[in-house]
């Protein structure tokens, strides 16, 4: 397996105790999942990365090979007196179709998977409830799974805040198409 730490990687969010929380959404490629998630208000800070899989350091080309078991994924720092983690989502269940199982859109596989990761047992509670309030809305059963955060593996430098970048692969050690773009 490949390591990242050859790599420039954003530190790790870290949530001071009792001013900030942790969120943590899979819902199709990141690179738009985090885009929505930059723009609310108390959202203090994201990273992309990958959880949900094997535990071990992984890569996008790893996770895009359907091996590893891990979920694009998005991580928030929010500011729970601005922003509630139902605020969060609601954004999670509108961006994306959430009776897709393993793909969203043109994008197939178990790392495009529609997961609510918790932090809490309280998350828990409330994703789970929003889950029921959602299927209320759609015909076809909802897909998304519902589990407790794990290890969080930071993606790539050149993958976060991707598209406020512009969409363009900013690692100049990068020339290979379908490991910056996806295709």
């Amino acid at each position: 397996m490949s390591s990242n730490k050859d790599q420039t990687i954003p530190p790790v969010i870290q949530a001071t105790k009792g001013s900030t929380e942790l969120a943590t959404f899979a819902a199709g490629c990141f690179w738009s999942v985090e885009l929505v998630y930059q723009r609310k208000k108390g959202v203090l800070q994201t990273q992309v990365g990958y959880t949900g899989g094997r535990e071990g350091e992984t890569s996008y080309k790893e996770v895009c090979s359907g091996t590893t078991g891990h979920a694009e994924a998005v991580r928030i720092e929010y500011d729970p007196k601005t922003v509630s983690y139902n605020d969060l989502l609601s954004i999670f269940w509108t961006k994306h179709n959430p009776t897709q199982g393993n793909r969203q859109g043109n994008d197939i596989g178990s790392q495009y998977r529609s997961t609510i990761f918790y932090h809490t047992a309280e998350q828990k509670q409330l994703a789970q409830a929003s889950k029921a309030e959602t299927q209320k809305e759609y015909d076809e059963p909802i897909t998304t799974e519902i589990e407790p955060a794990g290890t969080f593996y930071t993606a790539e430098a050149y993958h976060q805040k991707y598209l406020e970048k512009g969409g363009q692969c900013a690692s100049k050690d990068c020339n290979d198409t379908i490991l910056c773009y996806g295709y």
